[in-house]
């Protein structure tokens, strides 16, 4: 029986062919899975118009604000004048202890009548020698000796007459007295301090116009030019006054590099001193021109450069398109150039796509179905 065996063999190798063919499949790696196609949110570019306008934060202040002190050295005794107090021309202010100039004026009242003294008795002299020198007893000579004697007496009883007045002002400069009309906006000495001449002891923010002075960066300064108008917006009351630009600073603060600006308001409707207030300058306004604008979220930065994703319709692919950004309008950048109107942005989850990817447009599954009309019945009641 040969030919059964042989069969037997063939079906044993076959099996055997099977199994190797099926241990040879699992062990080849699996195929790696393709990756899904995103879905992204899109929007279309369109022209809008500009909604918003620059702000600055202002603080109201006096037009002119003059420091205080006192022309003479001396200790403080007493200060009248307290913070945020308003005074009038003329108030006492702060005193300093006059016991040092008092004696230094007795000193020059002394001098003066010392020099009086001999002021009289010079020219007592010399009337008796013109007497003498008309009846010949004494020569021109003596005599000229004489009225120089009275001149001389005469210029020193002048200087000590001087003397004593600029005494009485320094004794009369130990009260410092407010010149003008105003309010108190600061104290820099305090009662005991001995103070230099000259030296700081009170501000005093005088009466009258009022000035709101904030600061411009120095790329939109060119904008700000003297006369130019200004609406001031209060932040306690939402009230809006009319101002132009009365002042621009000349060099830039060295720290901050902004450049001072002031705005003269009105002094009668002018906010109190201190308050902090929007300014709006309408030589930087842009609002209501024509800008193309987009959400920062479609936004990225690659290598210092600025691009978005654009949508192509066609193939569905991605493809970056670098653009300038001109400023902020609100939440949303303002474009300069690289977009035109009717493109397909990208307007989130740029961070995650690549160039050249192959998307599909996101659907809301939230968006309302539109709902087709019901059919009319055409059944009708017996």
């Amino acid at each position: 029986m040969p030919l059964p065996s042989f069969r037997l063999l063939q079906s044993g190798r076959g099996l055997s062919l099977l199994a190797a063919a099926v241990a040879l499949a699992a062990c080849s790696p699996a195929p790696a899975p393709q990756e899904p196609i995103r879905a992204v949110k899109v929007i279309t570019v369109g022209a809008s118009s500009f909604q918003s306008a620059p702000e600055f934060a202002g603080e109201v202040k006096a037009r002119i604000e003059s420091k205080l002190g006192f022309r003479v050295p001396g200790k403080l005794v007493r200060r009248q004048a307290e913070l945020g107090q308003r005074v009038k021309a003329g108030q006492v202010l702060a005193q300093l202890d006059p016991q040092d100039l008092r004696l230094a004026a007795d000193a020059a009242r002394a001098q003066l009548a010392a020099a009086q003294t001999n002021r009289d008795l010079a020219a007592a002299d010399f009337k008796r020698y013109v007497v003498l020198k008309d009846q010949n007893f004494i020569s021109g000579a003596e005599l000229e000796r004489r009225e120089t004697t009275l001149k001389s007496a005469q210029a020193q009883f002048d200087q000590a007459q001087a003397q004593l007045a600029a005494q009485r002002n320094q004794t009369g400069y130990a009260t410092l007295v407010s010149d003008v009309a105003g309010v108190i906006t600061g104290v820099e000495a305090e009662p005991g301090q001995v103070v230099a001449s000259g030296a700081p002891v009170v501000r005093i923010a005088q009466d009258g116009p009022r000035d709101v002075v904030f600061s411009v960066p120095e790329d939109k300064i060119a904008l700000v030019r003297a006369g130019t108008d200004v609406s001031v917006r209060v932040w306690s009351s939402e009230r809006k006054l009319a101002g132009k630009v009365r002042e621009v600073s000349a060099s830039a603060d060295p720290v901050t590099r902004t450049f001072q600006v002031k705005v003269s308001v009105d002094g009668l409707d002018a906010p109190a001193l201190g308050s902090t207030v929007s300014v709006l300058p309408q030589s930087m306004s842009h609002a209501g021109a024509t800008v193309i604008k987009l959400p920062t979220s479609a936004l990225r930065q690659e290598g210092g450069a600025t691009s978005v994703w654009v949508l192509d319709p066609k193939t569905l692919t991605l493809r970056a398109q670098p653009i300038q950004v001109a400023t902020a309008d609100g939440n949303e950048a303002v474009i300069g150039s690289g977009l035109q109107p009717g493109m397909l942005v990208v307007s989130a989850g740029v961070h995650v796509l690549s160039q050249g990817q192959k998307v599909t447009i996101y659907q809301d599954r939230l968006a309302p179905a539109a709902v087709a009309p019901a059919p009319a019945s055409s059944a009708t009641r017996p």
